[in-house]
């Protein structure tokens, strides 16, 4: 009986996590080819104003409606994919390639430098990620890169405490053990030895941080402290919409809204269905 639904379980979150997969497909065809659509006249321009009329509902012309500005909401809201995509991922890839290496070199030497940027991480770790994020936009200006680099600091310090508690449980191995009986340096020992054990769980971390990031996009946006007023973001369509939503015109915050949803369903699925199957221990215990 426990093994049925322990396959079950499994089941359902593979299923899940290819739901999610495809979700995130959806949002990855839209960011590529909305500037083929718009080339191709399928879609209009985003950044042209005062063209559409005004607050016109959603219509076989105009699908998603327009806003107050004048801007089409359905051609905004493709390009929002795109420019969500490009913050995110730079985001957490540059938090990947910061919070790796550390984490990596802090627990297989330990010592003084270990508990420094422990007690440091943890620190940054204790911090909300919206707040943190906010100040850090704040001082940076808006921009792809600084709305990045703002989102990336909040976190290295997950990627540092896992790789870095991986790695302190791994040095002590044999292999790792005869590696350095042989004399290999420390740097062949973490690139050779330990690189691919301790960073199993990075995937994972990495698709639920991606996530997150869109979510943290869009209060920046929201803020105004996010992307370029010019730069289609939903975050910011959110913004402009807020102030008609209580005249009873729902649409130009309803799709930019779901779109935010689908994208985080999407990532939060296929994050959740890669820690089921790359943690054994973890669906064992469920």
């Amino acid at each position: 009986m426990t093994d049925t639904l322990r396959v079950r379980r499994w089941t359902i979150s593979r299923v899940l996590m290819w739901v999610g997969i495809a979700i995130t497909l959806l949002f990855v065809l839209v960011a590529l080819f909305a500037p083929l659509m718009q080339s191709w006249g399928w879609i209009q321009d985003p950044l042209v104003t005062l063209k559409n009329p005004v607050h016109v509902p959603p219509s076989g012309q105009y699908w998603f409606g327009t806003s107050r500005q004048g801007y089409d909401v359905f051609s905004r809201t493709l390009f929002g994919a795109r420019a969500a995509w490009q913050v995110v991922l730079l985001a957490t890839a540059m938090s990947v390639v910061v919070g790796v290496p550390l984490g990596m070199v802090s627990g297989y030497l330990g010592g003084k430098l270990d508990r420094g940027l422990l007690f440091f991480m943890d620190t940054i770790y204790t911090l909300p990620v919206l707040l943190l994020a906010v100040t850090l936009a704040f001082i940076l200006g808006k921009g792809v890169v600084n709305a990045a680099a703002a989102l990336s600091i909040a976190y290295v310090p997950q990627y540092y405490r896992v790789v870095r508690n991986h790695t302190v449980s791994l040095k002590t191995e044999l292999f790792v053990e005869a590696a350095q009986a042989m004399g290999a340096s420390t740097w062949a020992v973490l690139s050779r030895y330990l690189f691919l054990n301790v960073v199993q769980s990075v995937p994972v971390l990495f698709t639920l941080n991606t996530a997150d990031a869109v979510l943290i996009l869009g209060g920046l946006g929201f803020l105004g402290l996010g992307l370029p007023d010019e730069v289609p973001e939903w975050g910011s369509s959110l913004r402009q919409a807020l102030d008609a939503l209580p005249t009873g015109i729902w649409w130009t915050a309803l799709f930019p809204g779901l779109a935010i949803t689908g994208m985080v369903t999407g990532l939060s699925l296929i994050g959740e269905g890669l820690n089921d199957l790359v943690n054994p221990l973890v669906r064992k215990e469920n």
